[in-house]
């Protein structure tokens, strides 16, 4: 195989992990799926809202003891200015906390969409969970789970900021923050199907890196989205029913025969 031919091969990878993304735009507008949408992006904009609510209330009275009422055009000026940077604050919050705290508050539903995902995809009912003892067997696995994907995805994003320190070095580091915010995107949002079969985080890690370009081309297009206004609120939800359609249509390739319990 040529070079240009390996080229095309990488970049049809990314194109087609993107389009993933935008598959699960479409699919989270299905009947029957809705519901699993709405209810974590109601909870978290009213989380936002009530936080919104309670900080321009802290903050009136912080200009009220800052700026004692006074006629005196400089302090009306000053007031307007600081409600001015006090709202520049908020967006910019708001901008680069939404898809975090959508994440932390709709963790309980993405398993569950995932799983609606594949459903409508392949007309298979999932397998019975089992009885108590089962689910309760499963909870120590699911935690420790977590906190390897915890400790993964901070060991990994600490390397990437040392290399952003060293000097001679730092200037690649504006592309590696993208290589790895590409991949953890990928690496969170891809877990959700695959261990709705058991198929854990390290597992999870290395299959997707015989699929890699794939899988950065999935996150690539899962970051961008979050970075846009508006578009933001539906990015969690479109990349779980995104990350299942990959599943139901790679998992073939992801996961060797009897890995599936």
């Amino acid at each position: 195989m040529s070079s240009y031919d390996i080229k095309e091969l990488m970049t049809g990878d990314l194109l087609s992990g993107a389009g993933y993304f935008f598959s699960g735009l479409k699919l989270i507008t299905k009947p029957g799926m809705r519901r699993f949408v709405l209810v974590p992006v109601i909870i978290n904009t009213v989380v936002f809202a009530i936080a919104i609510w309670i900080s321009i209330d802290q903050f009136h009275n912080f200009l009220d003891w800052l700026l004692p009422q006074a006629n005196s055009w400089l302090s009306e000026f000053a007031r307007d200015a600081l409600w001015v940077f006090f709202g520049a604050v908020v967006l910019l919050i708001l901008f680069f906390t939404f898809t975090l705290v959508a994440n932390l508050l709709g963790a309980p539903f993405n398993g569950l969409l995932a799983e609606k995902t594949e459903t409508y995809l392949t007309g298979i009912q999932p397998q019975d969970p089992g009885g108590l003892g089962t689910i309760m067997a499963d909870i120590l696995p699911s935690l420790l789970n977590e906190v390897q994907k915890l400790l993964y995805f901070v060991i990994l994003g600490s390397g990437v900021f040392v290399i952003s320190l060293i000097p001679g070095v730092n200037f690649i580091s504006p592309v590696l923050w993208i290589i790895f915010s590409s991949w953890i995107f990928s690496l969170e949002y891809i877990a959700y199907p695959m261990e709705n079969h058991n198929i854990r985080f390290r597992q999870v890690r290395a299959e997707l890196r015989r699929m890699r370009m794939l899988s950065l081309g999935f996150g690539a297009a899962v970051m961008i989205a979050t970075l846009i206004p508006l578009v933001n609120f539906m990015v969690m939800p479109a990349a779980v029913a995104g990350a299942s359609a990959l599943w139901v249509e790679r998992s073939k390739d992801i996961i060797p025969e009897g890995a599936d319990h």
